[in-house]
């Protein structure tokens, strides 16, 4: 099997997603690591490869994908390792899955990402936080949450009864977001705490935190 390719940068949210699928499917890559500050992703032959200029871009051989979302899906349906993919087979299974990748995207990210720029980017850059904009946003993730405990009382994870993209795709900002305040959120909810926990320890993930890391150093 050829060696697949990603490039990114590590602490990005959306390379974290993708390294992090990437890893559970136990594939060899080559990581290319992009330069957001010198702003390498805008220089042409990026672009080639990912026209808005983000990251992460996979490659595997001809196959070229960008969104962090899609690049975790396509892993999944190519790549799947018998008892432990990251999909179900059954297209109603799927279909749960897929309900689940899109509250993430629509309803847990938006107020997660808002928070971690408020709490750690801001302070990281000499910025004050707008603590108006930290309690709307709690409120909101708030709300997300509820939501989540609600299913977690019926299901071990998000997608059903087994560890799916579902989970997955929220790790980055659980990653961040427990470095901050905002983690009683998580704590206060006895299925959410143990869900997060869960997913958080998986080894696949810890790959990826290390390299995280590292790259602080």
């Amino acid at each position: 099997m050829a060696v697949c390719k990603l490039y990114g940068s590590i602490g990005s949210l959306a390379t974290m997603r993708a390294l992090a699928s990437l890893f559970e499917h136990e594939l060899e890559i080559e990581f290319i690591p992009i330069d957001l500050k010198t702003e390498q992703n805008k220089e042409e032959g990026f672009l080639s490869l990912s026209p808005f200029g983000q990251v992460p871009v996979f490659q595997d051989g001809e196959l070229t994908i960008f969104e962090s979302r899609a690049i975790m899906r396509c892993i999944s349906h190519i790549y799947p390792n018998s008892g432990k993919e990251q999909i179900y087979m059954a297209p109603k299974m799927q279909g749960i899955v897929a309900t689940w990748i899109d509250v993430e995207d629509h309803q847990f990210d938006p107020p997660a990402s808002k928070l971690i720029s408020e709490l750690i980017e801001k302070p990281k850059n000499g910025l004050p936080t707008n603590e108006a904009a930290v309690a709307e946003e709690e409120a909101k993730l708030t709300r997300v949450l509820d939501v989540y405990e609600e299913r977690l009382t019926r299901t071990k994870y998000l997608g059903g009864d087994k560890f799916t993209s579902a989970d997955l795709t929220h790790l980055p900002n659980l990653y961040y977001l427990m470095a901050t305040p905002m983690r009683r959120l998580f704590d206060k909810r006895v299925h959410v705490s143990a869900w997060c926990n869960d997913i958080m320890s998986r080894p696949a993930w810890s790959k990826v935190v290390d390299m995280v890391e590292k790259a602080k150093v």
